[in-house]
């Protein structure tokens, strides 16, 4: 048994009907490999025309590459309607036999009628007319049937990742408003076992109506995390002198059999609070990342990482409200039913997922992050050098 990287292609059309999320839990739920990269792509000509050459020209049936090539020629240029380039997501998934394994959660392009199994049958199209000439025709993702379709492929949009890849333009044009661009950060919590946790909540996240326009599949490192959440640190030594007055108030009551006074337990809590911000910052540092960094060497913290992240960028009328009212308050036993937070959350630390408070933000956690930067070439470089 091979380790093999294999890929998942979303088309224009499944991200377009805000299909992703419900595709992407398939793949997550109903396979044993590890998702390591994430792109999207606005293609160029230049790109559609040499990777539908080289499906119209592979091994398997030719009437079938001739049905995907001319596809990819008609639906992964530009949109005729706005003029704008379409969007394409490519996903990468490595491990043990990772081609046969996600051809079976996939299934073939000629789609079975009235069942939801595999992928394509659930959102795909495949229509033929009584004499046999196919009248529609909607893959919802393309893969690679075999390991020789999938070096090919890599090795065309490898090539292009640089120059049609990373931030992308949305194909819609959004009506006139406060045009947004906001952060979600999936955290590790939703990668720890195979699950349908993250397409899950990227399904929920649809419902804000709004365009995802990057996505990136990384590992946050230590550096990148203080960054990223080193303005919390005195929100949290603030918070501590109400939250630990109280706590400390009933404790000390119970402890001594007399109801003590509030004003020396907030006394005492002002002075404890950078204490505590300290704590609960490494903890937070650790969670995103896997490592305390009190006990990380300063000279290294640019280089640990080990838990897996996904971030998310969505560009909409009013992007940051929207998102976070999806995601629900911080805290998940507060928030409301049906919320990102509430349904998938624990805690105000494991709480499924970041979002940027303001487009300002959003821009600084999405430079820390650098959520444009391509990270899908050293995986297809591994495999398909």
């Amino acid at each position: 048994m091979n380790r093999e990287l294999a890929f998942v292609m979303v088309t224009p059309h499944t991200l377009a009907k805000s299909r992703t999320g419900g595709v992407i839990a398939r793949y997550l739920a109903r396979t044993d490999l590890n998702f390591v990269g994430a792109r999207l792509f606005n293609p160029s000509p230049a790109l559609i025309q040499e990777y539908a050459h080289s499906i119209r020209h592979s091994d398997g049936v030719p009437e079938v590459n001739t049905l995907i090539a001319d596809y990819i020629l008609k639906n992964f240029g530009v949109n005729e309607k706005t003029g704008r380039h379409h969007r394409v997501m490519l996903l990468l998934f490595e491990g043990i036999d990772a081609i046969a394994k996600i051809w079976r959660v996939t299934g073939p392009a000629r789609v079975r009628a009235e069942c939801g199994e595999t992928v394509r049958e659930t959102y795909g199209e495949y229509v033929q007319d009584p004499d046999g000439t196919v009248r529609y025709f909607e893959p919802a993702v393309l893969i690679a049937p075999t390991l020789e379709r999938a070096k090919r492929t890599l090795t065309v949009w490898k090539r292009y990742a640089e120059s049609d890849g990373g931030l992308v333009q949305s194909s819609v044009v959004f009506p006139e408003g406060n045009i947004e661009r906001t952060l979600v950060m999936l955290k590790p919590d939703n990668f720890r076992v195979p699950s349908l946790r993250t397409g899950s909540i990227i399904d929920v996240l649809s419902g804000a109506g709004l365009r995802i326009i990057g996505i990136k599949k990384f590992k946050m490192t230590v550096a990148q995390a203080e960054q990223f959440y080193g303005p919390v640190v005195d929100a949290l030594s603030k918070k501590f002198k109400d939250i630990g007055t109280d706590r400390a108030v009933a404790a000390l009551s119970k402890e001594f059999g007399f109801d003590v006074p509030a004003e020396p337990c907030r006394t005492l809590c002002e002075s404890l609070g950078s204490v505590f911000a300290k704590w609960q910052f490494e903890s937070i540092i650790e969670f995103m990342t896997g490592y305390r960094p009190g006990r990380i060497l300063e000279e290294d913290k640019e280089n640990v990482a080990r838990e897996e992240c996904l971030a998310l960028v969505y560009e909409g009328i009013d992007a940051v409200a929207k998102i976070r009212e999806i995601l629900g308050t911080t805290d998940p036993s507060k928030a409301r039913p049906g919320s990102v937070r509430r349904e998938f959350g624990s805690n105000i630390m494991v709480n499924a997922a970041h979002a940027s408070d303001s487009a300002e933000n959003a821009r600084r956690e999405m430079e820390i992050i650098q959520v444009g930067a391509d990270n899908i070439t050293p995986w297809i470089t591994q495999y398909y050098s």
